[in-house]
């Protein structure tokens, strides 16, 4: 029910986004359908269905002679009920505009002030995403406190003093983020990190000191972020520690640095702590199996316990307390199935109250029953998994969203007092009505015995009995998540909603190195780039051809970062099964693509080493070179589209153009859009919009399903297409508007 997490900075500030973009309603289905009339001409319609399912129900319970006339009658059911949305909604299912589906969000990452007295979004201003400030119990009268024009504020959070909104920003996606202040009393913004070529990190903030918080830049040396503590007022900015070496640091409410971190040469983590003589000594060594699944998460209020994520000893990560002071650790809350995913902490005792894990579907374990009446109060407000999005200091207050798969979110003021949830509003109103699909889970077994928990959606109206399986075999497209080191999830899934509505099965799969399902399921990942992983993600596409769901014929890949490079390997190392491929920020070479890692990711290298392969040597270079795409781009025989952003700095730009022009080469359709504003993925709507609106046609073209024909898609968008337009339907005459 709970997160209260933000972007990964301190697990107590509340500077973060909860970018949570959540539709709306699928059909029923079956037999007894009630309908709301919006048209009189259905009227006639709906009685003849109705007719019809009772003259069904009365002759199933008769003799086995009449089942000829059972099935008459429901091939006329299923007639008329086709009819009945033809007319409703002008086919079988309205197709909706990529507009609805990927523009912004009228509300998001909504927050309560600390004290409660004010409310805090991030909402549209001419069409560009910004901060809005108004009073808690009165949100109508909210006013935008930002004004960004172009690329639009995806990260903001209060500060403790309650009159400080945090932002962050860069510049066209090129990850060198700053930190901005605005001061609610005045109006005034302060740049607190003007510094050009530097990346930003809050650290910290602490209740303590209200007025300062704790950023890391790496002013002094790109691979290194020193930790200053800077002033949201002045921007007075001073020195805190000089970083030798390490990637991280756990810092306590009275902003001592109580631990920093650094990789080992064998891919494990130190934790160290200060002496008092000024040097460092080690306090915990976590090998290199467990890192991904092992970390502190925050002390309690007198700063002697430590909280932390653990899988040493075991294989899913738990909840334990470690007493600094005697070296007792204690089990707090464990799940056999999945790792630790969330936590619910009382925001001034910093206890411990609830814990979830989310194996198919998020689960919470309540550890303080304080709070029990109140989950159970707000499990019955609304449909849907309730989140706990921020509490006030007094704990009076909370901001509580209510999330589903096929509806919008929900957001409400509850009052812990008086046991009251006000409804404030919902993340986009325009979706409200629309037909949007079911997300199923589902565990496929892997060739060598792996669960995979996975997710499908099947388009609106095409699996008429419910069970699960459309009624023919469909077009489907294999989405894979990016990370490796990330997970798909239950919930709203925009790119799923958008290919159910277009006429195709959508399968989303958690592969072997996705995080949630303990550390030998990551691990089992680890040099298996384009092996293993590969290999779970054809037995995922061979599931659904098993089961009636995929058409063998129309199978197409596609996704971004490591769901691009997933797409590659698809088109050269299985260059049968898929019909196309559609990818973003897309690794071609693994050796290049390593040589040019940030400066700032240089102390992790060693994790990739062991978990990818190691560019330093010969021997790892020709491993990598073997998993590389563009190594076998004569193998590929299907179409690709490949989108880029020019400032991207984990899959440079070089990585989209060498398997282009290596395609080009060799004769092999490829279409190339580059995008001048980007970095790593799509920050600006109107690029994202342009992209869904090409790959769309490009499907339709490739793969079979409906496509909205490109309009003013690409109106405010930084697209461009060096290569390949001819290849997707109108897209040459919508460039030469």
């Amino acid at each position: 029910m709970v997160r209260e997490g933000g972007t990964g900075l301190n697990n107590r500030t509340q500077l973060g986004i909860v970018a949570v973009l959540c539709l709306i309603v699928g059909a029923a289905g079956g037999y007894g359908l009630s309908y709301t009339i919006y048209n009189p001409k259905i009227e006639g319609y709906e009685k003849q269905v109705s007719d019809l399912t009772l003259d069904i129900a009365e002759l199933n319970s008769t003799v086995m002679s009449q089942t000829s006339r059972i099935s008459d009658l429901e091939a006329q059911y299923d007639s008329l009920n086709r009819s009945y949305y033809e007319l409703l909604w002008g086919g079988p299912t309205p197709i909706i505009p990529r507009e609805t589906l990927f523009g912004n969000p009228d509300k998001s990452s909504v927050r309560l002030s600390p004290d409660g007295s004010k409310i805090g979004y991030l909402a549209p201003v001419d069409d560009v995403m910004n901060v809005w400030v108004g009073p808690a119990d009165d949100p109508a009268e909210s006013k935008p406190i930002t004004n960004d024009t172009f690329r639009g504020i995806y990260f903001y959070g209060w500060t403790y003093t309650s009159e400080h909104i945090l932002y962050l920003q860069d510049q066209a996606g090129e990850e060198n983020w700053r930190v901005y202040s605005v001061n609610l009393n005045t109006g005034e913004t302060i740049d607190l990190t003007p510094l050009e070529g530097v990346q930003a990190r809050v650290q910290a903030i602490s209740q303590k000191f209200p007025d300062e918080i704790i950023v890391a830049l790496n002013d002094r040396i790109p691979q290194l972020h020193d930790l200053y503590r800077i002033n949201l007022n002045t921007g007075e900015r001073t020195l805190v520690l000089e970083n030798e070496g390490f990637v991280g640091f756990v810092i306590d409410d009275d902003y001592n640095v109580r631990f920093a971190a650094r990789i080992t040469l064998d891919g494990g983590m130190e934790y160290l702590s200060p002496t008092d003589e000024g040097g460092w000594e080690l306090f915990m060594k976590i090998p290199m199996e467990d890192i991904l699944n092992t970390s502190p998460v925050y002390f309690d209020k007198t700063g002697k316990i430590l909280y932390m994520i653990d899988s040493r000893g075991r294989d899913t990560s738990a909840l334990f307390s470690l007493n600094l002071e005697t070296g007792e650790q204690t089990l707090i809350a464990e799940d056999p199935m999945a790792d630790l995913s969330d936590l619910m902490v009382h925001p001034t005792e910093y206890t411990v109250q609830a814990a979830a894990f989310a194996y198919e579907r998020k689960h919470w374990q309540i550890l303080d029953e304080s709070i029990a009446g109140d989950l159970a109060y707000l499990e019955k407000v609304a449909d849907g998994d309730a989140e706990v999005l921020s509490r006030t200091l007094d704990d009076r207050l909370w901001m509580v969203a209510y999330l589903m798969d096929d509806s919008p979110v929900r957001y409400y003021r509850y009052d812990r007092e008086a046991q009251d949830a006000q409804f404030l509003f919902t993340n986009q109103e325009a979706l409200e009505g629309l037909p949007l699909a079911k997300m199923r889970p589902v565990v496929i077994e892997s060739r060598d015995g792996l669960n995979l928990v996975s997710y499908y959606t099947l388009p609106v109206g095409s699996d008429s009995d419910g069970d699960g399986r459309p009624d023919e075999p469909l077009p489907i497209v294999l989405w894979v998540h990016g990370g490796p080191w990330s997970r798909d999830q239950w919930g709203y899934h925009p790119v799923h909603q958008w290919l159910a509505n277009r006429g195709y099965a959508v399968l989303s799969i958690n592969f072997r190195s996705s995080t949630g399902f303990g550390k030998a399921f990551i691990n089992a990942g680890n040099m298996e780039w384009a092996g293993k992983i590969h290999d779970d993600l054809i037995d995922g596409v061979d599931w659904a051809i098993r089961e009636g769901i995929a058409d063998p014929d129309n199978v197409a890949i596609g996704g971004g970062s490591y769901g691009g490079y997933s797409t590659l390997v698809g088109l050269t190392f299985t260059p049968e099964t898929f019909a196309c491929g559609v990818a973003w920020a897309a690794p071609s070479n693994l050796v290049s693509l390593l040589e040019a890692i940030p400066p700032y990711w240089e102390p992790e290298i060693e994790l990739f080493a062991t978990r990818v392969g190691d560019f330093r040597t010969e021997e790892g270079r020709a491993f990598l070179t073997e998993r590389s795409p563009l190594t076998y781009v004569d193998r590929i025989q299907r179409p690709l589209l490949i989108g880029q952003g020019a400032n991207d700095v984990r899959v440079p730009q070089v990585e989209a153009e060498q398997i282009v022009n290596a395609m080009q080469d060799k004769g092999i359709p490829v279409t190339y859009l580059l995008y001048s504003d980007e970095g790593h993925g799509f920050a600006r709507p109107e690029n994202f919009i342009s992209f869904a609106a090409v790959a769309e046609a490009f499907l339709s073209e490739y793969l079979g399903g409906r496509y909205e024909p490109i309009g003013d898609d690409f109106e405010g968008s930084s697209i461009t297409v060096p290569v390949g337009s001819a290849y997707v339907p109108g897209l040459t005459k919508a460039l030469s508007k």
